[in-house]
């Protein structure tokens, strides 16, 4: 039998307790064998997530184990094993809302998020969804006959699920919008994450109203499911709320939906998860999660109050997510689920080339910046890209104060326009029209006739050219462009790095999107436990509370 002298040395594993709690009435039991003193056993013990953890006192000195047991303390009997506290067992299933695992059929309140243009490709979300991770296809900007191959391959990969496919708002042109939900209810997607909106389109709502139908306990069955990524309240405010009268109107004349279908309309929300969407890569408002989550959470539950759903409406949170701190904060704060996006683009399985993979895995927290978007240059919206090692941001503000100043093509100084032919375009100003009015003429005849007699539209497009075909650049590693790249890239990237360096993470070749999840997920759970037990009254030093990947 293992002593006391002999189980506790001169070792100082940092350790201390203040009592806030009272366990009197309990008493651990078990070997002192078990009980480890030193800190790497110690930092073993905390790791196990899947057993139980008793802080004791042996001797004067706190240890920990995962074994024994606890039983009710004998009256007047003192022993030389004192409980100062406990926590159960926890597995990463525990962290957000369950429903959110039952409803999608997947493992953990984990998702990744639709990075445009196949970014977010058909190998990254089988990968995730064959370890029961929901993951979002990129569609935005991609051609019909592109999505629908996407749409065959993931679905003969899971026949079975998870997986879900972006629909990006498209303001300048909605029939790219039509055209996506049309393959989706052809091929019975039944996940959808909407992005980008504005306000809600007969699109989105044709979308969900088509799916809905009536059970045989006439309860109301939603097939096709909606996650909404949103940045603000009022937009979040319409898709927690059922569509738009007026919107069903239209799709029941239209004979798109059946005159069920829009009475059942009024009795479900038009989302089923609302993602708070804070400071990210590509289309973002900057918002800190610490204040759009509670706000968008306290309007949930506001309407909730006047619908009074069956089922009330999830939120979860993206932005800004990339280390198990700040999976467990937005877990903390009330976030159903958690959606990580820029992260995964250095990822093996991502659509982005090598070089922006590399690029991405030695950003830096400040190293992003605003740039004008494409799909919404003459709105003023911008999005939020890489700058370290490439020029697109300075060249594409460039573009966009030029679209301010000049009314058209001809109007800008003739030293500006040589300028943008050798440095920007690298091809005559003719030429960019010329491929893209080709372009136009197959897939938007209607603007291209707009812009022959409208010099603003036409400049306008003439720009796009460039802001278009530099994220295409960046996925498919356009030689000699590289300084061109359009890179969508938030905070979280330089975030994830600091958090990876010096684990076989920090190489972008060793990134892949499972290992991702698991260990942002893993690391939330092991922290939580850290937390509850600070939160009992354990005083543990830094080392007992750091999360590092290591290969399992």
């Amino acid at each position: 039998m293992t002593t006391v002298d002999a189980l506790i040395n001169k070792y100082d594993n940092g350790l201390g307790f203040l009592a806030y709690t009272s366990y009197q009435n309990l008493a651990w039991k078990g070997s002192l064998d078990c009980i480890s003193f030193d800190h790497t056993a110690i930092k073993n013990k905390l790791l196990a997530l899947d057993k139980p953890c008793y802080i004791v006192k042996v001797a004067g000195k706190i240890g920990l184990t995962n074994d024994g047991y606890l039983s009710a303390a004998e009256l007047g009997t003192t022993g030389q094993v004192e409980l100062l506290t406990s926590l159960p067992s926890i597995r990463i299933q525990q962290l957000g809302d369950p429903n959110f695992l039952s409803f999608y059929g997947v493992q953990s309140a984990y998702m990744t998020g639709a990075m445009a243009g196949g970014i977010a490709s058909e190998e990254m979300v089988i990968a995730l969804g064959r370890e029961k991770i929901l993951g979002s296809f990129g569609a935005g900007g991609l051609p019909p006959e592109r999505l629908e191959v996407a749409i065959n391959r993931i679905q003969q990969a899971l026949p079975h699920g998870p997986y879900a496919f972006n629909l990006i708002h498209s303001p300048n042109d909605m029939a790219i919008e039509r055209r996506a939900v049309d393959l989706y209810l052809k091929y019975e997607v039944t996940t959808v994450e909407a992005s980008a909106f504005l306000d809600l389109t007969a699109n989105i709502v044709y979308y969900r109203v088509a799916g809905l139908s009536l059970n045989d306990a006439n309860q109301i069955q939603i097939k096709n499911k909606v996650i909404a990524k949103i940045s603000r309240r009022e937009v979040a405010s319409k898709f927690m709320q059922p569509a738009p009268a007026r919107i069903i109107k239209e799709l029941l004349e239209q004979g798109l939906i059946t005159e069920l279908q829009a009475k059942l309309a009024a009795n479900v929300p038009m989302a089923d998860d609302i993602t708070v969407e804070a400071d990210s890569g590509g289309h973002t408002d900057n918002r800190p999660l610490v204040c759009l989550l509670p706000s968008i959470i306290a309007l949930r539950d506001e309407i909730q109050r006047q619908y009074n759903y069956s089922q009330p409406i999830r939120v979860g949170a993206a932005g800004g997510i990339a280390t198990p701190e700040s999976a467990l904060a937005a877990f903390i704060m009330g976030a159903a689920y958690v959606v990580t996006g820029s992260v995964n683009q250095a990822c093996i399985e991502s659509g982005a080339c090598d070089h922006t993979k590399q690029l991405l895995a030695q950003a830096e927290m400040a190293d992003v910046i605003m740039a004008p978007a494409a799909d919404m240059f003459e709105m003023g919206v911008k999005l939020q890209v890489l700058k370290r090692g490439t020029m697109f941001a300075m060249r594409a503000q460039k573009l966009y104060e030029l679209y301010r100043t000049y009314d058209s093509i001809e109007a800008i100084p003739l030293g500006e326009r040589e300028k943008l032919e050798k440095q920007v375009f690298r091809k005559t100003i003719a030429e960019v029209w010329e491929g893209t009015a080709a372009y136009l003429s197959q897939r938007n005849p209607e603007k291209l006739g707009k812009a022959v007699n409208n010099p603003k539209l036409k400049m306008a497009l003439i720009f796009r050219w460039y802001l278009g075909l530099s994220s295409r650049w960046s996925s498919a590693g356009e030689k000699g462009r590289e300084v061109d790249y359009q890179i969508w890239c938030g905070p979280a990237m330089g975030g994830f790095n600091d958090w990876v360096r010096g684990s076989y993470l920090a190489e972008a070749n060793n990134r892949r999107v499972v290992d991702v999840a698991h260990h942002i997920m893993t690391g939330a759970t092991f922290l939580y436990r850290i937390q509850s037990l600070k939160i009992q009254g354990m005083q543990i030093p830094d080392y007992y509370c750091q999360y590092h990947p290591v290969r399992y």
